[in-house]
């Protein structure tokens, strides 16, 4: 499915980007080989000769805007930091917090917890196969003068490649559309460990000229195929802890399961608009200072998960009874659409939103699975009626925002969702934010309802709401970057060391607190960031390690004459102390509790980084120590971290 994607996606990119340089362009109009300079303009080599021509007041670097789901504004960046660095993965995201395994589009095991973004509403669960899954809120927009691309390219484990592609172009300064499709196979080192991953997306966003009338919205298809190997046999685990020689080539050892595989899906559309019915402005200063909206938010998502195996593995899953049933497949369908009134005054009360919700809901199977089955009810669904408002003001450098709603009743989404943040910020030199969560939801569908042909994978549970409250501190500057967070949760809902979906009967209390702090000296820089986390109550179902550090000395500086490309060279070193780490479960796609070993060891990995303008050229050696050092490094119990490996990648950007 990748390929047949890929490919005439790349080819659409490159069409269009042919059509549009074919367009005859006049005088000072001529544009060759646009890109973003350092100082953030827009910069060009003219045909004649190497003397860079800077297109002053043309084309800004700041006409190549990016919007996020909450509307706030960046840019297109082409830049070389230490921040890109931490970034070029394959979730394009800081990944301080989380584990790897050792082939990537594999899952992450986690070293830390955030609850700042939870839904209001249950997930479908199966949460190993949605660590690289794009939610509403991962999905940009954009607004841009020139048809726009960047391509990133990744070297995979073995045999393989990762490519994300973003196309974006405006068809009229109000209408805009892009897509991106992020592809990914790779093959492992390890038997059984191949990956295949597709994200598409197409977004678009249209504005009338007065701004009367909004929409933006987009498309998204997902799937996640991986091999499943189970982890490595206990002869097998042996040799790679003894080093055994002739087993330094990783397919030879014996792994659990050779013929499982499992499968997660993902689709939805996502409509936003809405229209102006009145608006007040300042005749003085010809500007809009408030206005009255009624909007309209369709979400429709389907989900699926299903775990195939040909043959029975009953060491390790145990008894199976299965029927002969053909699909088992968990699917899960939301539909919700939203109903709302916006109030909007930049000298009353900022931006007030009044909210109403009717969504619609399904989880199950076709088909009882197993012929032992306890479970009466294969799948459930329903209807309901939410009520909520938003609030967003500023008033100098102080920001307000505050959501909250409720669903009442009685049905499988039922609960209560409040979040309040404020943040005081001094021009640029500093910013405070203090934040306040209480969530009560629902479970994730697969804890309250799963079956299998293996006897014990089979449950129908009436768990409780989950009660999660979270106070939250950071403070952002030139200095210091430093946060805190303080969590309590009731009815946490976990898998035990025997599989079986649990809710603990005591309160969880976590803390963690994350500060970050560079230091520069002439073109040296060593960047540190570390995290403690405590949990003083409830750590025998909620585990992560005490600490997690992460410190990077690098060096940066322009190399030749005529200072064309600079570099970032280093070292990263990563710890994390010994815990309880949590176990990873294939069939269920979870990571389960575990008892029997504690897992903690740092890793270096050197970095060769370069900008040559539009184009960052990132390589990269993995594990550098792995050589010399003891193998005591496991991303989960039996499934090895990855040994020292070199890869290379790059990003790059095209402007017409």
């Amino acid at each position: 499915m990748n390929k047949k994607i890929v490919y005439p996606f790349l080819l659409l990119i490159f069409t269009i980007h042919t059509l549009y340089s074919q367009r005859k362009l006049g005088g000072n109009e001529k544009r060759d080989n646009i890109s973003i300079g350092m100082d953030g303009r827009i910069d060009t080599l003219s045909n004649t000769g190497s003397t860079k021509v800077i297109l002053s007041g043309k084309t800004k670097y700041t006409d190549y805007k990016i919007f996020s789901h909450k509307r706030d504004t960046s840019y297109i960046d082409t830049t070389l930091t230490i921040k890109k660095e931490y970034i070029f993965n394959y979730l394009r995201k800081d990944n301080f917090e989380l584990l790897p395994f050792h082939n990537q589009g594999q899952t992450f095991n986690n070293l830390g917890y955030n609850f700042s973004n939870i839904n209001h509403f249950p997930d479908i669960g199966f949460r190993a196969k949605q660590v690289s899954y794009l939610e509403i809120e991962d999905i940009k927009y954009y607004e841009v003068p020139t048809p726009t691309t960047e391509i990133t390219y990744k070297t995979g484990m073995q045999q393989g490649q990762v490519v994300d592609a973003i196309f974006t172009l405006n068809f009229s300064e109000r209408f805009n559309v892009s897509m991106s499709y992020k592809g990914l196979r790779s093959l492992g080192a390890y038997r059984r460990a191949l990956v295949s991953n597709g994200n598409f997306r197409g977004a678009f966003h249209y504005r009338t000229k007065e701004n009367q009338y909004e929409i933006r919205g987009h498309i998204a298809s997902q799937d996640f195929f991986h091999q499943e190997n189970g982890g490595l046999t206990a002869n097998a685990l042996q040799n790679f802890i003894n080093e055994d020689p002739n087993f330094e080539q990783r397919q030879r050892l014996d792994v659990n399961l050779n013929d499982a595989e499992s499968q997660f899906d993902g689709s939805r559309v996502y409509i936003n608009h809405s229209y102006k019915l009145l608006s007040s402005k300042d005749s003085l200063k010809n500007r809009e200072f408030g206005n009255l909206k009624i909007g309209h938010v369709l979400t429709s998502e389907n989900k699926s998960y299903r775990f195939n195996q040909a043959t029975n593995t009953t060491a390790i899953f145990g008894n199976a009874n299965a029927t002969s049933a053909t699909n088992n497949e968990a699917l899960s369908k939301i539909t919700d659409n939203e109903f709302n009134l916006e109030f909007n005054s930049k000298y009353v009360l900022g931006q007030f939103k009044a909210k109403l919700h009717l969504t619609q809901y399904a989880y199950g199977y076709d088909t009882i699975l197993n012929a032992a089955n306890s479970v009466s009810n294969f799948k459930f669904d329903g209807s309901a009626l939410s009520f909520g408002a938003d609030w967003n003001a500023k008033v100098k450098n102080f920001g307000l925002f505050a959501e909250g709603r409720i669903t009442p009743g009685s049905s499988r989404i039922s609960g209560n969702f409040l979040r309040g943040v404020a943040n005081f910020k001094k021009d640029s030199l500093f910013s405070i934010t203090g934040s306040l969560l209480l969530s009560s939801k629902s479970p994730n569908f697969n804890t309250i309802l799963h079956q299998s042909k293996y006897d014990n994978y089979n449950w129908e549970n009436n768990f409780s709401n989950v009660n999660t409250r979270d106070l939250g501190f950071a403070i952002d500057s030139k200095w210091l970057n430093a946060s805190l967070n303080f969590t309590n949760i009731d009815n946490f809902t976990y898998f035990d060391e025997n599989s079986k979906a649990q809710q603990f009967d005591s309160q969880i209390t976590y803390l963690k607190v994350k500060v970050n702090r560079e230091f520069k000296y002439w073109k040296l820089a060593l960047d540190n960031t570390v995290m403690y986390q405590n949990v003083s109550s409830g750590s025998s179902v909620f585990r992560v390690p005490e600490f997690v550090t992460r410190n990077t000395f690098y060096y940066t500086d322009y190399w030749f004459k005529g200072k064309p490309m600079l570099v970032n060279i280093g070292a990263t070193f990563k710890y994390f102390t010994k815990y309880n780490m949590n176990a990873y479960n294939p069939l269920l796609a979870e990571f389960t509790l575990q008892n029997d070993e504690e897992i903690g060891f740092p890793t270096v990995d050197v970095f060769f980084n370069a900008q040559v303008r539009r184009t960052r050229i990132y390589f990269k050696i993995d594990n550098v120590t792995s050589g010399f050092s003891s193998k005591n490094y496991f991303s989960a119990p039996n499934y090895p971290y990855r040994d020292m490996t070199i890869r290379f990648g790059l990003v790059w950007n095209w402007f017409i």
